[in-house]
């Protein structure tokens, strides 16, 4: 559930100019919706997905055995979380197609695997999660547009009440605070596609589908413009 005072649009934070022609509308797209636990990811690509056609790619979270057993004991069981989410989520992608007519939509990338990596696991684990991971990442396709959803730690914190999961209970307000600076750690200097950066505590489009009509035609834009010769790193829009 998104946050009550917010606006109906979104004021673009432009990178690359807007032209005064029509954007044309780009399919089959791959778009990928990332942030922190509570942002509104899935919720953002349930609702796009009404207005691309496209198939889902949704995370595999409470079918993780090792999950409840983290939020007790992230020492003991960070390492068999971390590569349980690795493993289940590079199959989903292993066999995403790269070309044909299907869109698709993600709410995740595999690189949330290696932020929360970095945030849970002793050193002599991570050495050896990354060795993996950088095995896996070579083979899976980049998306044409990612979109970074953040928020305050509050309206996180609040989501994640109101979506009343188990193992979530008495959510760790430090460990949440950790985690979104790590994701604006690595987004601040994320070039490989071009990326909408969006704060949900001031949109909603959970009522409203003004937004979802905006960021849709701002990602189409945006892949545009890196087909018309704009370099990946210029391309970049954000509400903040």
């Amino acid at each position: 559930m998104m946050p009550s005072q917010t606006n109906s649009s979104v004021e673009w934070k432009i990178t690359v100019p807007s032209s005064s022609k029509a954007v044309q509308k780009i399919d089959p797209l791959y778009v990928v919706v990332e942030g922190p636990i509570g942002v509104g990811k899935t919720t953002l690509v349930r609702k796009l997905q009404s207005q691309m056609n496209a198939q889902l790619l949704l995370e595999i979270v409470e079918e993780n055995p090792f999950l409840e057993k983290f939020y007790q004991d992230k020492d003991r069981y960070a390492f068999q979380t971390q590569l349980f989410f690795l493993m289940s989520r590079f199959k989903q992608q292993k066999d995403l197609q790269k070309e044909g007519k299907q869109s698709y939509l993600a709410d995740y990338h595999l690189l949330k695997d290696k932020i929360f990596a970095e945030l849970t696991l002793k050193q002599e684990e991570l050495s050896l999660y990354q060795t993996v991971f950088q095995s896996l990442a070579t083979c899976i396709r980049k998306p044409d547009v990612l979109i970074y959803l953040h928020a305050d730690s509050q309206v996180l914190l609040k989501r994640i009440e109101q979506r009343n999961r188990s193992f979530e209970k008495n959510f760790d307000v430090s460990y949440l605070n950790k985690l979104s600076d790590k994701y604006r750690s690595h987004f601040s200097a994320y070039q490989e596609t071009p990326m909408i950066r969006l704060n949900t505590s001031t949109i909603d489009y959970v009522n409203d589908d003004g937004p979802i009509h905006e960021i849709l035609q701002e990602t189409n834009r945006l892949v545009n413009a890196v087909r018309n010769g704009i370099k990946v790193s210029d391309c970049v829009s954000s509400n903040y």
